[in-house]
């Protein structure tokens, strides 16, 4: 029921602009949710909702991207931090760090949402990243490539 009625609620906020949990309670009750201004105000911190100025002063609410600069930055430091070397067989890139970092440094890999990446195995100080192609292999290595040669 929870899992419906917060897809409900992103359905309801990009659809509407809703200022107030009350207006917001209305429309899922509308919607057949019966819900009190305490389930929205939790349902509002789960999703981590925010508000955003419309139309002179109005407000209204929006889903909270976690994806900002500040968040990536982290991660970009956490990679050059760890990172020691890489090389690649064929579509696996295999990446050395620091001893102890490499599951941080592939939790880092992730967090970056290559499409390139399928995903990343990591022991102790080394990763093994599946790349879908061997090309996208070469283009994954010069992003990291780009972003370790900044730190130095």
């Amino acid at each position: 029921m929870k899992v419906s009625r917060h897809a409900k609620i992103i359905e309801l906020i990009s659809q509407y602009d809703i200022e107030t949990q009350e207006e917001l309670a209305e429309y899922l009750n509308n919607a057949g949710f019966k819900v009190t201004q305490a389930t929205v105000s939790r349902d509002i911190r789960d999703l981590k909702l925010t508000k955003l100025s419309v139309n002179g002063g109005r407000q209204k609410y929006i889903v909270h991207r976690q994806e900002d600069d500040g968040m990536n930055e982290k991660y970009i430091r956490v990679l050059c931090d760890g990172f020691v070397s890489m090389d690649m067989a064929q579509n696996i890139l295999v990446i050395k760090t620091v001893a102890g970092m490499a599951m941080a440094v592939a939790a880092a890999v992730d967090a970056m949402k290559w499409n390139e990446v399928v995903g990343c195995i990591a022991g102790d100080d080394t990763i093994m990243c599946a790349i879908r192609t061997v090309e996208d292999t070469a283009v994954v290595m010069e992003n990291i490539r780009k972003l370790v040669s900044r730190k130095a």
